[in-house]
Parts: C-alpha cells; sequence; structure tokens
C-alpha cells in the first residue's frame, strides 16, 4: 500500500539550468533497498512545509545513500518556495510513482528525441544504456528554444563524448533563427530507421515526432511518449491527469504510442458524448 506520509528528505544542494531550470540534489534521511529499484521515466513528489506538494522526475535516481536529483522549474507555489531554500533545508518525499521507459539491451538502434525540459525524464535512461555499452546503438536528439532554454548542460557536455548528440535551437544566441528538432530527425530517420524511439516534451511536438516515424517505417509499438500531464496525487484518486481513462500518474507517465492513441480516442469520445 502507497504511504500517503511523506518521507524525510534533505536538500544537499543546487545549480542553475538556464531560465528559470534548477538542477537539485536531495538526500533521504532513511534510505531503504526498495529505493534504488526506481525505473528511468519515473517520478515522485516531493514535499516543502508550508507550500505544498508537487511532481517531479528523476534526472539521477536513488544510489545506495539515498542520494537523487531532479529538475526544477520556477512555475507555482511549491516549486517557488523551493527556490528560496537553501542546502541543508527539509523536505518530502514519495514515491517511486508511474511506469518507467522500456528496457532496451536488445535494440540495435535507439534513437532519443527531447525538447526543452522534457530531457530530464531521459537523463537516466540515456545514463544507464551508455553505462552498460549501449551509447553506439544511441542518437540523442535535442531542441530547446533558445541556448537560455538547454538544460543539463554538464550532462551534455558528457555525452557529447559518448554518443551522437544533435542539438537545435529555434533562436540562436546572436537573434538568428535555427530550427526545431523535426529537421534534424527526419534526415537521421531518412537515413537509418531505429528499432525503438523514446521522446519526452511538449505533447504536440511529441505527436509530430511519432507520427514523423511512422512514416519512416517505426511501428507505433517501437514509439514511447513520456506524458506530462498535472500529476497532482501520485496514486490516480484525484482524477486530475487522466488521458481518456487512463491516469497518467499510475499507467504513465510513459505510453506506448499505439495505446497513447487509443486513451486519446477515449478522450475524444468522452467529450463528444458531453
Amino acid at each position: 500500500m502507497v504511504s500517503l506520509v511523506p518521507r524525510p528528505m534533505q536538500l544537499l544542494e543546487f545549480h542553475d539550468e538556464g531560465e528559470g531550470v534548477r538542477h537539485f540534489s536531495f538526500a533521504l534521511q532513511s534510505p531503504r533497498p526498495g529505493d534504488q529499484a526506481v525505473m528511468p521515466g519515473q517520478f515522485f513528489m516531493l514535499t516543502v512545509p508550508g507550500a505544498g506538494e508537487a511532481p517531479f522526475s528523476y534526472v539521477r535516481p536513488p544510489d545506495w545513500q539515498g542520494r537523487f536529483s531532479a529538475l526544477v522549474r520556477r512555475e507555482g507555489l511549491v516549486s517557488a518556495a523551493l527556490f528560496g531554500l537553501e542546502p541543508g533545508a527539509r523536505l518530502g518525499y514519495r514515491g517511486s510513482f508511474g511506469t518507467g521507459w522500456p528496457e532496451l539491451s536488445g535494440a540495435r538502434r535507439v534513437l532519443v528525441v527531447a525538447g526543452g525540459s522534457g530531457l530530464a525524464a531521459l537523463a537516466g535512461l540515456i545514463e544507464a544504456l551508455v553505462r552498460g555499452g549501449h551509447q553506439d546503438a544511441l542518437t540523442l536528439v535535442y531542441g530547446a528554444r533558445s541556448p537560455g532554454h538547454q538544460v543539463l548542460a554538464r550532462e551534455r557536455a558528457h555525452w557529447r563524448e559518448a554518443l551522437e548528440l544533435i542539438e537545435t535551437l529555434e533562436r540562436q544566441a546572436d537573434g538568428r533563427v535555427g530550427c526545431n528538432p523535426l529537421g534534424p530527425l527526419r534526415a537521421r530517420l531518412a537515413s537509418q530507421v531505429p528499432d525503438a524511439v523514446l521522446c519526452c516534451g511538449p505533447e504536440p511536438l511529441m505527436q509530430n515526432v511519432a507520427e514523423l516515424c511512422l512514416t519512416h517505417g517505426v511501428p507505433p509499438t517501437g514509439i514511447w511518449l513520456s506524458i506530462e500531464r498535472r500529476l497532482d496525487c501520485g496514486i490516480g484518486d484525484c482524477g486530475r491527469c487522466h488521458v481518456g481513462r487512463s491516469p497518467v500518474c499510475q499507467e504513465g507517465p510513459v505510453y506506448r504510442y499505439d495505446r497513447y492513441l487509443d486513451r486519446l480516442a477515449e478522450e475524444q469520445d468522452a467529450r463528444r458524448s458531453c
């Protein structure tokens, strides 16, 4: 049974990651063996005393000391309160929740596509593939609106040395118009069809990525999306995060594309019947 009582944890440190975004490191006060079973793509609920609770994706999952990290954008009461704290502050933790990315050790060609801060939900998967020696099979396409909207600079510097990383900016630092990830993605798909595609970012971008992959021969069963809709409770009780009849906090946030399309059809049917 999932506990609704947050476990105590401590804020260790943080650094800025672009406009209004920080990378926070935490430590659970009393680590448990099961904490290390977090799957890349899952999320946790973070409590700031006096401000409330909000969900965040793991960038690094908990290690044996209970240390982990998350990317937080300043938007809302909880994140604003978190930004006002200093290292050593006491916080609350509930997790892990949701479904993670699929196991990909058998895939020969893996394409990862991220937009903006959506890269956070994919970071753990990328690191796991690199540690497992699968970096040669991995291509990462990462797009952001501008240099100020790029995140995980330290991690990207490491990935440039370890795997094929394609980065795009819609607006260059000097103001010139750039491009979104779809252009390089189209060229990449034309040269090589991946066995698996994993994507996280704004929902319209993910749908465009998925449809582009379909036109290049990737089956819907080979595409996964992370749907970051509002996640309030983590246990499926509040009903605010549903896609169709599916509670994202339990059956997501990672959906295989064919199942995601089924959930969208349910949602559209429900709207027509109102």
